[in-house]
């Protein structure tokens, strides 16, 4: 699979802009501010339906305007699939395949697969739970249409009872048979959700452990779990028992929106006792693992977005990327640098089709 072409139309610094993609190395060179990010994010966007930085669609709209507008043809099993996406202010944002609107946005998803590298990616390992139940999560949509659906449908539950718990707090009184019209169908989400995490992890951590030995050429251990309340027996009878506190709180303080994934060097955590190049390797290798398992289960390589990450990698690690794209490991290739030199020695000790261009303030030079 890899994408023939793009078109953008007042997104993000672009005001207008037309190119057509190798289907090996594509390479964005550019000052930083220019927009080789933005050109990154609207294959991104393409891909999953949203933006991988701003999670406000008025936000991608060029300053001044009022819509932005993309398109791109993507090629697989050699067949061409043409995605629209637009978006107005004051409008819901519109999703077309072959000039067809989806239904839902959700049908789209996992159909042309992506993975992006960028330099806010140790956040996953800095930040709280919320980031790394993300990260599974966005692996596992591309996935599974039914796990996506479900993760939809217990986030949609857990908001609409966060309200009525809201409204028992303020009331003073509490609807029990109302409750659990929403409990029976969001420990039912839950228990499908914990299964398929759990699932998946099984599979997936092999793969990202022999990606970090790769990287860190066999140098440390490191470990990734998965911890959640629903590994408790009595998980349905704790999460009922906890809605007087729930009340008090006004949330729900129990279930897989409580999940959290354990990244470790060693017997440490990762995020207290790592250095930067250990949180790197980490990183990488979370998303090379990603990158196999997404590839095992659709039959083909998804498209893999470089965002300015030479900058953040030592030597060794550039090398050990260098050496799976020569070994063509990967399919559709796109990567922005801000150093342009740097990057086409790296290219020319590969032999791959590569297209270059200049950005300059949303301009290709």
């Amino acid at each position: 699979m890899y994408l023939e072409n793009i078109n953008l139309l007042n997104f993000k610094n672009y005001e207008e802009l037309s190119l057509s993609f190798s289907e090996q190395v594509n390479f964005f060179m550019g000052a930083n501010g220019s927009g080789k990010t933005n050109l990154l994010d609207a294959i991104y966007y393409l891909s999953l339906s949203k933006s991988a930085f701003n999670s406000n669609d008025s936000q991608n709209i060029k300053t001044g305007a009022d819509f932005f507008m993309l398109s791109g043809s993507f090629i697989k099993d050699s067949k061409t699939s043409l995605v629209q996406a637009s978006f107005a202010k004051g409008q819901k944002k519109v999703l077309k395949i072959n000039k067809n609107p989806y239904e839902k946005l959700s049908e789209h998803i996992g159909e042309f697969p992506v993975v992006l590298i960028a330099p806010n990616d140790t956040d996953i390992i800095r930040e709280g739970g919320e980031f790394r139940r993300k990260f599974f999560d966005g692996i596992l949509a591309q996935l599974s249409h039914a796990y996506l659906n479900e993760l939809i449908k217990y986030n949609h539950l857990l908001k609409q009872r966060n309200s009525l718990l809201k409204q028992f707090s303020e009331r003073n009184h509490t609807d029990q048979d109302l409750v659990d019209t929403y409990d029976v169908q969001i420990i039912s989400a839950a228990k499908f959700i914990y299964g398929e995490r759990k699932k998946f992890l099984d599979e997936f951590v092999p793969v990202f452990t022999n990606h970090y030995q790769n990287l860190s050429e066999e140098k440390e251990e490191t470990s990734l779990s998965y911890t959640s309340q629903l590994e408790s027996t009595d998980f349905e009878k704790e999460y009922r028992q906890a809605l007087k506190r729930d009340i008090i709180l006004q949330r729900t303080t129990y279930g897989i929106h409580r999940d959290d994934f354990i990244f470790k060097i060693g017997e440490h955590p990762l995020k207290s006792y790592g250095s930067q190049g250990q949180q790197k390797s980490f990183v990488i290798a979370l998303k090379l693992a990603q990158f196999d398992i997404i590839k095992k289960q659709k039959g083909f390589k998804p498209i893999l977005l470089l965002d300015d990450i030479f900058d953040k990698l030592d030597d060794h690690r550039i090398s050990k990327l260098m050496e799976m794209v020569a070994g063509h490991s990967f399919g559709q290739l796109f990567i922005t640098d801000a150093r342009a030199g740097r990057s086409e020695k790296l290219f020319a000790q590969i032999k791959a089709e590569v297209k270059v261009w200049r950005v300059e303030q949303g301009k290709i030079v």
